[in-house]
């Protein structure tokens, strides 16, 4: 069975660091493009970043809110790819779900895979 599973969330303050994983099992992240999204309460899924497939290496897309924040790498060695957080703020607060699609910048509702979300809290 081809799934995705997420790992990593918790509770953390403001200023402090978390790093999340998505593993996929039943299928190789090598051909795939990794999306990073979050749904905090009350509001709409929205992407975090895209890790797309280069020539030689990943591309990275970030939205503003995160950018110099939020880095996606990949493991392809252990099929998973990381998505590590730091200087969180209390905004930051979300589940948050990683997705494979075959293609760049597709939309959600087209992702051919989901985990099933890890969830992120930033209080003091």
């Amino acid at each position: 069975q081809s799934q995705l599973v997420e790992s990593g969330g918790g509770l953390v303050q403001p200023g402090g660091s978390l790093k999340l994983a998505c593993t996929a099992s039943g299928f190789s992240l090598d051909y795939y493009v990794i999306g990073w999204f979050r749904q905090a309460p009350g509001k709409e899924r929205e992407v975090v970043g895209l890790s797309c497939l280069g020539s030689t290496d990943q591309i990275t897309h970030y939205t503003d809110s995160v950018k110099g924040r939020f880095t996606i790498s990949r493991d392809n060695a252990k099929n998973t790819v990381y998505l590590q957080m730091n200087s969180l703020k209390p905004e930051d607060t979300a589940t948050y779900y990683c997705a494979a699609d075959l293609h760049c910048g597709s939309y959600q509702d087209e992702y051919d895979y989901w985990g099933q979300g890890t969830q992120v809290i930033v209080s003091s």
